[in-house]
């Protein structure tokens, strides 16, 4: 029981941190709020516990049985046809609502488990507590990598709660001369078994909202394709990615453009629709992309009808992992380096792909007169834009940047070398034919040159030497302002 209880409660939580994604975002603070609603209920259980007689009746069975069924919370709390505002407050109640009855029980049962069957014994107790750490450590493992890779969050949750169930039937009946009754308890695990099969026949998964789509699954994230056409959208975890955008072209194009003599190869971080990929690809170089989220490479063709083709060329690689972790330990020099991360600029963990030790890594990786693109996307406060510039701006001495032609977002090109100023009808001069028929897909009867003339007009100039740009401190690692803004909005 006590090896149950610990499985299951850190299980499930690996499930709500997907579940709830899609109201709370994917920021540092979507899993501390799940982590501070997890420990408030276990707290307020164990307080249940401890001003309760030992003498009273046991209620393990019952709240087993009980678990159980408050366990399958999250899937009601989660569904998105439950009328709650799509709101910070409301989010926070679907967590509330969610998760806390299931670890205000199991914070009553656990310490009453260790107390009833230790029975006073430290060793005795110490044994105890150690087999519920051990169910503690496998039961995110299980969910993680056997679990969520294969099912959807309401089946997992299911899963998971059906031993608390089974257990419940078989627990002991007897504890300090208290008896529970076997109907009752029967009856409670009957009801939690019957919820659960309900639960995943009836509710809808947050994170799935595609129905003409491609849903896949793997121990990082929910992947969903959907939409038809230039409408198409790529979702992780319930939250929209990116789109099939002229921008994603231009990351590739515009620093392979203005690259002298001419760019061999490139590295694109950040697959996505693998747009980006696919137009350096067009420039006959050779191409990797980097992808942290295994299912999303799969889903290359649904983006694109030529991605096989342009698989199997041998100048195209993929690589599933961290894009980071790869540049700081590839050999390989590159001329041009993409990166487009996660939005938003708050995303959880997209730090270390803005950071100024980052850049540093990149620069490593460019060879002398190397182009890196740097995306960043709207949105954000200010003190957090003006520490993603400067740290690209203290990484690379020559610097220029570019608003997208679409109005929002940021195109930072970095070197070591001055960048060439160059027209639109001199950098369409540069492009392959194939690389120019991928630059006007978008733009039915537009040449190359009238889309570079767009772009050009969006440049912006680099303020290397204003007072809020050298006032305010780079983006660091051990510095992430853009995933820590709470307070710094409430400020603004």
């Amino acid at each position: 029981m006590l090896f149950a209880t610990g499985f299951v409660s850190m299980a499930m939580e690996m499930v709500w941190s997907r579940q709830y994604s899609f109201y709370l975002g994917n920021l540092v603070y979507a899993f501390a709020l799940i982590v501070a609603v997890y420990l408030v209920a276990t707290f307020a259980g164990t307080l249940v516990c401890r001003a309760r007689s030992a003498a009273r009746p046991w209620l393990g069975p019952a709240l087993l049985a009980g678990s159980a069924l408050l366990g399958l919370l999250p899937v009601l709390a989660t569904d998105p046809r439950l009328p709650v505002p799509r709101t910070l407050l409301g989010a926070a109640g679907r967590v509330v609502f969610g998760i806390a009855p299931f670890c205000a029980a199991l914070g009553f049962l656990t310490p009453d488990l260790i107390d009833r069957f230790s029975r006073g014994e430290p060793r005795r107790a110490g044994h105890l507590y150690a087999v519920n750490t051990l169910g503690c450590i496998a039961g995110p493992l299980v969910a993680s990598f056997l679990l969520l890779p294969r099912l959807p969050e309401r089946w997992t949750l299911l899963l998971l709660a059906l031993p608390l169930a089974a257990l419940a039937l078989f627990a002991p009946r007897e504890s300090g001369g208290a008896v529970v009754r076997r109907r009752g308890t029967a009856l409670l695990a009957g009801s939690a078994a019957l919820a659960a099969g309900l639960a995943g026949f009836v509710a809808h998964d947050s994170a799935v909202r595609a129905r003409d789509g491609i849903v896949l699954r793997d121990h990082t994230a929910t992947v969903v394709a959907s939409g038809r056409g230039r409408h198409k959208r790529l979702y992780v975890n319930g939250l929209g990615m990116t789109s099939l955008t002229p921008i994603t072209k231009l990351m590739a194009h515009v620093p392979l453009a203005y690259h002298e003599p001419g760019a061999k190869d490139a590295l694109i971080v950040c697959l996505g629709m693998g747009t980006s990929f696919r137009s350096a690809l067009s420039w006959g170089l050779d191409v990797t992309a980097v992808e942290l989220v295994p299912s999303v490479p799969r889903l290359f063709s649904y983006y694109h009808e030529d991605a096989p083709t342009l698989l199997a060329r041998p100048n195209a690689r993929i690589i599933v992992d961290d894009g980071r972790r790869f540049l700081e330990w590839t050999p390989h020099l590159f001329d041009v380096i993409v990166v487009d991360p996660p939005p938003p600029l708050e995303a959880a963990g997209s730090s270390l792909l803005y950071s100024k030790e980052f850049y540093t890594v990149a620069a490593q990786r460019l060879r002398p007169g190397g182009i890196m693109q740097a995306w960043m996307p709207g949105g954000g406060d200010s003190l957090t834009r003006l520490s993603f510039l400067r740290a690209f701006l203290d990484s690379f001495p020559h610097v220029r940047l570019f608003r997208s032609i679409e109005g929002w977002g940021l195109h930072m090109l970095g070197s070591d070398r001055p960048i060439p100023v160059l027209d639109a009808k001199q950098l369409a001069a540069r492009l392959p034919r194939e690389a120019a028929a991928d630059l006007v897909e978008w733009y039915p009867g537009s040449a190359p040159e009238h889309v570079f003339a767009r772009f050009l007009t969006q440049e912006l100039d680099v303020p290397r030497r204003t007072r809020r740009v050298s006032a305010t401190p780079p983006l660091r690692d051990d510095r992430p302002y853009n995933e820590y803004f709470v307070l710094r909005q409430l400020r603004e």
